[in-house]
């Protein structure tokens, strides 16, 4: 991927505590037609499952987002390093459906090496392909609280887990 070091996983820095809950993320999930959308999470988690590096992504049904996210099977994971507050903030509050969000804050789309798009102007870069969905349910929570409190209106997120079939950190100047 132009501009970017190609790294492994396990080499990533930083807390996916400060980097999720803290600095946020922008997911970008990609239909079989090529077509994405973004939208800022700050709500997700980084690990290991079933033997393979992955990512765990929430997503609102009524997020524009999750149309391509059940559509395709590609997405990424963006992240800033706590820059771009107020351009993350923007691609939290307004639709793709209605606004082209890179062009109205002056991110790019760029393609990973693995087909998946990104925001040029991040610092790292989480490549990911789709291994498992589901909705999270009413029944299934343990603690009442949780969910009165995360689901007032009942509308639940889609939680996706994606492989991460590829890590990018931002080239550094050369001095």
């Amino acid at each position: 991927m132009k501009g970017f070091d190609k790294l492994d996983v396990r080499d990533l820095e930083g807390s996916a505590f400060r980097m999720i809950g803290d600095e946020w993320m922008i997911v970008t999930a990609s239909n079989e037609a090529g077509e994405y959308n973004s939208m800022t999470a700050s709500w997700g988690g980084l690990g290991v499952l079933w033997g393979e590096p992955v990512a765990f992504v929430f997503v609102r049904p009524q997020r524009y987002t999750h149309e391509f996210s059940e559509a395709g099977e590609l997405a990424t994971l963006s992240f800033f390093g706590g820059e771009h507050k107020k351009e993350l903030s923007y691609f939290g509050i307004k639709s793709g459906r209605y606004t082209d969000k890179f062009k109205d804050m002056g991110f790019h789309p760029i393609k990973t090496d693995e087909g998946s798009i990104a925001v040029e102007e991040a610092a790292t870069v989480l490549s990911c392909r789709k291994l498992y969905a589901d909705e999270i349910k009413h029944e299934c929570f343990i603690d009442s609280e949780v969910d009165a409190r995360a689901y007032p209106a009942h509308d639940y997120h889609t939680v996706y887990v994606y492989r991460i079939e590829g890590a990018y950190k931002k080239e550094q100047a050369k001095s």
